[in-house]
């Protein structure tokens, strides 16, 4: 069978990255195992080294190491400098398995406690260092020196660091600067195809032929995500190349680039929402030059994309080329008729829409209130829900610490080291990525075992022999099953063994190894459990019930006078839950269910799509009012005025959402419906009773019930808007200067999203209601009475 494209890019990645590792841990084992004999002195820890090549050097860029340069620096002096004082203190001799686990659990609380401002990989570097510094020195007790043994985990360290920074040097550096460029290349090219595909499948009256361009179009959607993704990992890089490397600025890319790409995204979901929703276009609506027009309009679109793409700096259409682009549009002068004209309505002004991005400036501020808001004091972490995670990993690191002392004291590290390189700050599914990093050790482990058994009278070889299984933990890191945590795990298990010597035989090792990580998995697993059982389905619902809080928010914000910026961060909180809304139903799906009830992953899934559908309509709805704000601007007072009536209607559409995302909101954190009922017993409140029409929710069901009789009195607002500007206009001559086409195409843009908003709220409340029923099997399951006993009870 033929490697796809795709393919053949995954196994470059992969190589290119197993390769890096490999010579990184050559490195090491050569300097540590053939070195000077003070090398051996002094890097008296090669399995850290190892470790701190598995961390820095994953899938990274030169930019990349060279931060890891200035974190395992920053780690060092979190760690090392308190450690030497603390030995000072107590004395190696007086070190029992308690004090150890105690100093090692209080240093890492400390480390981790500034939540906000500490990378991850400095925090795993230094809970990694302090891990060893504090067992090794109960190990060893006496001939431990206070000063000089952290100093030798600084040094494992530094060697481990040095080892990346030579591997992606050579034999030729690998850039973020050039992955940039090279992704950005590919975004552009992908975007221009599915421009051409999806203008294909508009104006082609040949069903199959449309739906073949659609298909084509979601697969090339589906890759471009990944592409965005890998512009978001290097382009933080990218500034630490330009300091030494100067000489090669003119291959640095802006960094608003792939910004202003994804940016284009949303224009390119507003067309895939026309032309995938299978209604036909009336034929009358494409006759004459439209098609030519559209044409015309395509071209220029892809011209424009080329140079953004193209120029070093955010590139600006000509004013030619806009004004071209108009001329066009001008026969758009009437409302449509009918709600099944609005899909070409809405097809054009996204096409316009996709033009406005490409054209706009970059945001200037926004440099300003990202240094604002990093700018924070240390002691702003003192916070219940960031304390928690310094918590729970300094009480798992000293669990682990004092088990696997007692069980093995010389390989007592063993078992808080997982714990510590592992570390995440934020929420995981603890059992799944337990289960993965368990899995990774004992395959890494087993592999690095039978490594030394077919090569071990070669030493050399066995370095070759971690090549492969590189590149098998670079495929496992990107792989759904076993993700980063696995993949490291795997990586670390086998370099290990395979990479020094005078460790005891290689069976016994492993045996004791894997062990001390199951002690230490074990450990985590029981704080998370005796503190707050996170599973996946547990963390989806939360989740869940936050994207209805944010959909509330950004829907509210239509129905109050806020700025433009408040706009923009509501629908930026709103992606960002629906994000974690995404990821956690899918480890979920993955997660085993045990003892609890299964997970419904088909109803969370297409709750997702629905909201994610919901937040594209809104963000439309954003940018169709202000547009027609630009045309009341500074216009006449009954331009306002009459703009100012379709603004009363979408709020009222809005509202009718916000509450029922709020109820929504509620109804998803219940636990049961016996458990409210329980609630409402012990209440004195009985303000629900539905019958008697005392709801404090009257128009729970306005938007879902009604979206037609919405979609139709929207219209005839709209039809006497156009009607009302455009004489207005007519009676002012040129004092009034009114874009008739921008105020069609924003009125009937927003006519689409009214109409769409009204079939996902009822796919929504659909969904909603059969979630609540698999979590309630034995009740009857009514979403509005649920709604109205939950706000009486907290009336």
């Amino acid at each position: 069978m033929q490697m796809t494209e795709r393919g053949r890019a995954m196994w470059r990645t992969c190589l290119a990255s197993a390769f890096r590792t490999a010579l990184a841990c050559t490195f090491v084992g050569a300097a540590t195992l053939y070195g000077p004999e003070w090398i051996n002195r002094h890097v008296a820890f090669p399995a850290f080294s190892y470790v701190t090549v598995i961390l820095i050097i994953t899938d990274a860029t030169l930019g990349d190491t060279l931060r890891g340069c200035w974190l395992a620096l920053y780690a060092t002096c979190q760690s090392v400098g308190p450690a030497i004082v603390t030995l000072k203190l107590i004395g190696p001799a007086r070190l029992t398995a308690e004090t150890t686990a105690l100093a090692a659990a209080l240093a890492a609380f400390v480390v981790v406690l500034p939540n906000s401002s500490t990378h991850l990989v400095a925090k795993r570097i230094a809970l990694g260092q302090i891990v060893l510094i504090y067992v090794i020195g109960y190990i060893k007790g006496a001939e431990t020196d206070p000063v000089m043994h952290p100093l030798r985990v600084a040094a494992s360290t530094a060697l481990g660091v040095l080892a990346c920074v030579l591997a992606l040097l050579l034999p030729l550096p690998r850039l973020a600067t050039c992955e940039v460029k090279q992704s950005c290349k590919e975004v552009g090219q992908n975007v221009t195809t599915r421009v051409k595909l999806y203008m294909k499948a508009f104006c082609t009256e040949d069903a199959m032929s449309a739906t073949a361009s659609v298909s084509q179009a979601r697969v090339l959607a589906r890759s471009s995500s990944k592409l965005y993704q890998k512009l978001k990992r290097y382009e933080p890089s990218m500034t630490w190349e330009r300091l030494p490397f100067k000489i090669w600025r003119w291959q640095n890319v802006n960094d608003n680039k792939g910004e202003k790409l994804q940016s284009m995204e949303i224009a390119l979901r507003g067309m895939e929402m026309v032309v995938a929703s299978k209604s036909p276009i009336p034929s009358s609506l494409l006759e004459g030059e439209v098609k030519e027009d559209l044409k015309n309009i395509q071209e220029r679109v892809i011209l424009s994309i080329k140079r953004v793409n193209n120029s070093p700096q955010p590139s600006v259409t000509p004013e030619s080329d806009t004004e071209k682009s108009d001329e066009c549009l001008q026969t758009l002068q009437e409302i449509p008729g009918t709600p099944q004209d609005l899909p070409f309505y809405f097809f054009l002004f996204c096409l316009r829409l996709l033009e406005t991005i490409i054209i706009a400036k970059p945001e200037e501020n926004k440099v300003k209130v990202l240094e604002k808001s990093k700018t924070k004091f240390w002691l702003s972490d003192w916070d219940s829900k960031k304390v928690m995670p310094a918590l729970k990993l300094s009480l798992s690191l000293g669990l682990a610490i004092l088990l696997g002392s007692i069980f093995s004291k010389p390989n007592g590290y063993w078992a808080g080291l997982p714990v510590a390189v592992s570390f995440a700050a934020a929420r995981e599914a603890t059992f799944k990525v337990a289960n993965v990093k368990a899995q990774g050790t004992v395959i890494g482990t087993v592999y690095g075992v039978m490594g030394c058994f077919v090569f071990q009278k070669f030493l050399p070889v066995r370095f070759l022999s971690l090549l492969p299984w590189f590149l098998f933990s670079s495929f496992l890191s990107r792989s759904k099953m076993y993700g980063q945590a696995g993949g490291i795990s795997a990586a670390i298990g086998a370099v290990l063994i395979l990479g020094r010597k005078n460790f005891g035989p290689p069976s016994e090792f492993a045996i004791e190894r894997i062990i001390e990580t199951f002690i230490g998995l074990s450990c985590s697993i029981m704080v998370e459990l005796v503190f707050q059982p996170t599973r996946a389905a547990n963390i989806a619902k939360l989740e869940l019930s936050r994207s209805f809080h944010a959909l509330y928010e950004c829907a509210s914000l239509f129905g109050a006078k806020a700025s433009k910026a408040e706009i923009m961060e509501s629908q930026k909180k709103l992606r960002s839950h629906l994000n974690e809304l995404k990821k956690f139903t899918a480890e979920a799906h993955a997660e085993p269910s045990f003892w609890f009830s299964p997970f419904n992953f088909s109803c969370y899934e297409k709750l997702f799509k629905s909201l994610s559908k919901m937040a594209d309509l809104l963000q439309f709805s954003g940018y169709a009012i202000g547009f027609l704000g630009e045309q009341g601007k500074d216009k006449s007072p009954q331009c306002k005025e009459i703009l100012s009536t379709v603004d009363k209607d979408l709020k009222s559409l809005t509202g009718s959402i916000g509450l029922l995302a709020k109820s929504y909101e509620e109804i998803t954190l219940l636990k049961s419906l016996d458990a409210l009922e329980q609630a409402l017993a012990k209440s004195d409140n009985t303000s629900w009773d539905i019958e008697l029409g005392k709801t404090p929710n009257p128009s729970f069901s306005t938007a879902v019930s009604e979206p037609e009789k919405i979609l139709e009195t929207y219209l005839q607002h709209c039809r006497s808007v156009a009607e009302g500007i455009f004489r207005v206009e007519e009676g002012e001559g040129d004092e009034v200067k009114v874009d008739k086409s921008e105020v069609v195409l924003s009125l009937s843009a927003l006519g689409f999203c009214v109409e769409r908003i009204g079939k996902e709220t009822r796919e929504i409340e659909e969904m909603v209601k059969e979630v609540v029923q698999s979590e309630n099997p034995s009740s009857h399951v009514n979403l509005h009475e649920i709604s109205c006993k939950i706000r009486s009870l907290y009336k």
